[in-house]
């Protein structure tokens, strides 16, 4: 809420507030250089981690088949949300079948499952959506804010880790329970950023909610790497398919009247101007 409320004033500034406006734009371009060094390092850091919860584990063996469980729940739960709800809620908006749209995609999935970053793929997403002829200025609107904060794959593989864990540690949650990690998960989810793997950041408050330990995300790094390309690409496929619908709802108010036509106005009768007019 201050980072709203300080936008909107250093909006109102104008020349003034811009000095402050390019301190925070450096500011977020220096960590993100930090967070890509992190990337660069943080495999020596995976392995010490993974190292020593093997070390604290009674049988690897029964832990290994958990993470297997664990791993097919969160496939399923992110293939029944991307070729399921979110088809469904696209079939139900549009009256059209999203799997056409969804193979004219190859090259963003594809992208997106390589980078396992939602910003990286913008680019080409706003680029395949130019080609399947949505109006640009939808696509250019929709997918930088669906990049940001639409990360449904995400908060349903954060609520799967935490229920997941807590299971692991032979912790009972109530039903209340579960229903404040899903709401926190959703919202954490909001907050991640578009790099990978960014969940786990937002994944310590989830486990927070309930009172489990932070340091239990170190148990599903090991398959996390792999996850989080899945998830962002049903996170990139969801903001595509939600431009497409946007462009749908939209195309009659863009197009100018309700028939989806513009409407050229009649011509001003000319009026001849006076010289001291004409400038």
């Amino acid at each position: 809420m201050f980072s709203v409320v300080l936008g909107t004033c250093i909006g109102k500034m104008r020349e003034k507030g811009k000095p402050l406006l390019g301190l925070f734009e450096t500011l977020s371009e220096a960590m993100m250089i930090i967070t890509s060094w992190v990337i660069w390092i943080s495999p020596i850091g995976v392995l010490f981690l993974v190292a020593a919860k093997l070390l604290e584990m009674a049988s690897f063996i029964e832990v290994l088949g958990q993470l297997g469980w664990y791993f097919m729940t969160v496939m399923l739960g992110l293939m029944l949300h991307g070729f399921g709800t979110i088809s469904v809620i696209f079939f139900l908006t549009t009256r059209k079948m999203a799997f056409p749209y969804i193979a004219k995609m190859s090259q963003v999935l594809a992208t997106a499952f390589g980078t396992g970053s939602s910003s990286a793929t913008m680019p080409i997403t706003i680029r395949c959506l130019d080609n399947m002829g949505i109006d640009p200025r939808v696509t250019r609107f929709v997918i930088p804010v669906g990049a940001t904060i639409n990360m449904d794959g995400t908060a349903l593989y954060e609520a799967v880790a935490a229920l997941f864990i807590a299971q692991l540690r032979n912790i009972h949650l109530t039903f209340g329970h579960i229903v404040a990690v899903s709401v926190t998960a959703t919202a954490a989810s909001i907050g991640a950023a578009g790099i990978p793997q960014a969940g786990l950041i937002t994944m310590v408050m989830v486990l927070d909610t309930v009172g489990l330990p932070a340091e239990d995300v170190t148990i599903i790094i090991a398959v996390d790497w792999l996850l989080d390309r899945f998830r962002t690409t049903i996170n990139v496929m969801c903001d595509a398919l939600g431009t497409i619908l946007v462009n749908s709802l939209s195309k009659k108010d863009l197009s100018g009247d309700a028939n989806g036509h513009l409407e050229l106005a009649e011509p001003h009768e000319l009026v001849e101007l006076r010289p001291d007019q004409k400038e």
